[in-house]
């Protein structure tokens, strides 16, 4: 009874077309995702979501099911295509990753400045406890796409500055402002130090950060700010 039921399942799951029944569509794979051996030059973009644990069961979901169409929006309004980034999502979180390609200074810049328009938009629309406030990283150095995720101490990094104590401490501070911004040290040399950004340095502020094993100089911004007045907590544990 049981199998016969089975195979009645699976037999009306199949689309008939001119009278046979086509095969169960597999998962679409996206083929312009960018794939590289071994390890290769990379920017990393990281984002996570303020107080997500604090939501409940339906603010979670809101979460999860707006943060990727709200970053993809700020891509496209960029000019960037997010569908060719290497994107590991967890929950609240996104790391997503692609091969230097001389478009950094835009997403720094560009991508950024869409991303808080995106935020402003949304959470004009929403009671303050469902707003959605994001602290983002970027950074960069050699990854490679390993079978459980990406591999690199360029990774590593990223994942502790994401958790650095001043992008924390600057987003309790202004409860007002939807995303904090750092920049590796190396990413704010080549891109707004080297002035291929509209952004200055005084648009930034150099905070100490201290999570674990990983120390680094690093670059605050909060774009609902504009230039900080002075560093927030520094250094920091996590």
């Amino acid at each position: 009874m049981i199998r016969d039921h089975f195979a009645r399942s699976l037999l009306a799951s199949r689309t008939a077309r001119h009278g046979q029944f086509l095969p169960l569509a597999r998962p679409e794979r996206n083929d312009r995702v960018m794939e590289w051996p071994g390890f290769c030059p990379c920017i990393c973009i990281a984002v996570d979501a303020e107080a997500y644990g604090r939501k409940n069961d339906r603010g979670q979901s809101e979460i999860q099911h707006d943060l990727p169409r709200l970053l993809d929006r700020a891509a496209r309004g960029a000019g960037l295509d997010r569908s060719q980034w290497q994107i590991q999502r967890k929950g609240d979180e996104q790391l997503a990753v692609r091969p230097l390609d001389g478009t950094e200074p835009r997403l720094v810049d560009d991508y950024v400045r869409h991303l808080a328009a995106e935020l402003r938009a949304y959470n004009a629309q929403r009671v303050p406890e469902a707003r959605m406030r994001l602290r983002a990283v970027v950074h960069q150095g050699p990854v490679e796409l390993a079978d459980n995720g990406f591999a690199g101490s360029a990774v590593v990094a990223t994942a502790r500055l994401l958790n650095a104590r001043p992008l924390y401490d600057v987003l309790a501070a202004h409860p007002e402002a939807d995303l904090a911004l750092l920049l590796s040290d190396d990413v704010f040399r080549s891109t707004v130090a080297g002035g291929h950004t509209t952004l200055s340095t005084g648009d930034f502020t150099r905070v100490t950060v201290q999570v674990k094993e990983y120390g680094a100089t690093a670059w605050l911004r909060v774009p609902a700010l504009g230039a900080p007045a002075a560093a927030p907590h520094e250094p920091g544990n996590a």
